[in-house]
């Protein structure tokens, strides 16, 4: 199985870690059932796994096909869906979630440069949005919090400068600010990481 995804060649290897290694989380609920959604066949086995290793019971597919028909055989409680499908997009997959199943929690994943659709989703139902790369704890968290965790998303939209830059800072700091490290993960040159690092957040 190649290590190679669609987002740039990020290496996700925080997807395995088990869930004491992953730190304290939430009980999960009675219904454990979830859909991801994702056609990144790597990132999709790996994420199978670590959601499965934290006690989902994961269906997992591939396009916006498969994930409505999944949805419209057994609607899921939790759902991880990309909104960027070889088919389509994951927001009609978040859409029909919430029209069979209204208390469902679905996370989109995004690049951090789709902030305005990303605050879409969660006019349409989705329960948050995390910005690619993302690792199964925050994955995880984002699933099980008890509310949104950014209250000004959709009154006050980020610009996607600033969602781009907090989402480096954000690595940054989970690469104990190394810069080779991060540089590494976001596929990005050294020098170029270096000068965004120095700037001031934008607004």
């Amino acid at each position: 199985m190649t290590t190679d995804d669609k987002s740039g060649g990020e290496h996700n290897e925080d997807l395995d870690l088990s869930p004491e290694e992953a730190g304290a989380a939430p009980e999960l609920p009675a219904d454990r059932s979830l859909l991801i959604v994702d056609d990144d066949k790597p990132f999709l086995h790996r994420l199978t796994r670590a959601m499965e290793t934290r006690g989902f019971d994961v269906t997992a597919v591939e396009s916006v096909l498969e994930g409505v028909a999944a949805v419209e055989a057994a609607a899921p409680a939790f759902a991880i869906i990309d909104m960027r499908l070889g088919d389509g997009n994951g927001l009609d997959v978040i859409s029909r979630l919430k029209a069979k199943r209204p208390d469902a929690r679905g996370i989109i994943l995004t690049g951090y440069g789709n902030i305005a659709t990303a605050v879409t989703a969660v006019k349409l139902g989705a329960f948050d949005y995390l910005a690619k790369p993302a690792d199964a704890d925050e994955i995880y968290h984002a699933l099980m919090a008890t509310q949104i965790d950014k209250p000004d998303a959709l009154d006050n939209p980020m610009s996607a400068d600033r969602v781009r830059w907090e989402h480096i800072q954000r690595v940054y700091e989970s690469c104990d600010r190394n810069v080779s490290e991060t540089a590494r993960r976001l596929n990005m040159h050294r020098r170029t990481l270096q000068r965004i690092l120095a700037k001031r957040a934008p607004r």
